[in-house]
């Protein structure tokens, strides 16, 4: 029996780029709108910039160093979307759901990512190639 889901929605759509201020740019033509948000997350190695696109949000990275996920992601796929990110209500206890549904996740426990949220990626195998991120809002 499956246990109920607490995803919420799609929290965002992360994009990988090579040139953060170059696709900011290119971005802020496409959508007709500058970023919102930008910020620096050392523990996942990359340079964020949040765009709204009505009550969506896409997310551009751009690696700090050669050896960071982003950067072995370009240099293997090239730029494009990277990852499909889910808010969710509960991240503990939907960690605890997809383990128990066989899902195998890159990380034991969540992790403080951009925009104010905890975030774990489920390993791209295990969703048909799209590595999945799930989000949950941090209390301030």
């Amino acid at each position: 029996m499956h246990q109920t889901s607490n995803f919420l929605h799609i929290e965002h759509i992360g994009i990988a780029v090579q040139d953060l201020a170059e696709a900011n740019e290119r971005y802020t033509r496409l959508l007709g709108t500058a970023p919102y948000k930008s910020e620096t997350v050392e523990s996942q190695g990359v340079t964020t910039s949040f765009f709204m696109v009505g009550p969506n949000k896409i997310e551009l990275l751009q690696g700090l160093s050669p050896e960071s996920p982003i950067s072995k992601f370009i240099a293997n796929r090239g730029e494009g979307i990277h990852h499909i990110a889910y808010a969710v209500a509960d991240i503990k206890v939907e960690m605890e759901r997809l383990r128990a549904e066989g899902f195998r996740l890159l990380s034991d426990a969540p992790s403080p990512g951009a925009d104010n949220k905890l975030i774990c990626f489920v390993h791209p195998k295990d969703a048909n190639g799209t590595l999945t991120e799930l989000c949950q809002e941090q209390n301030l």
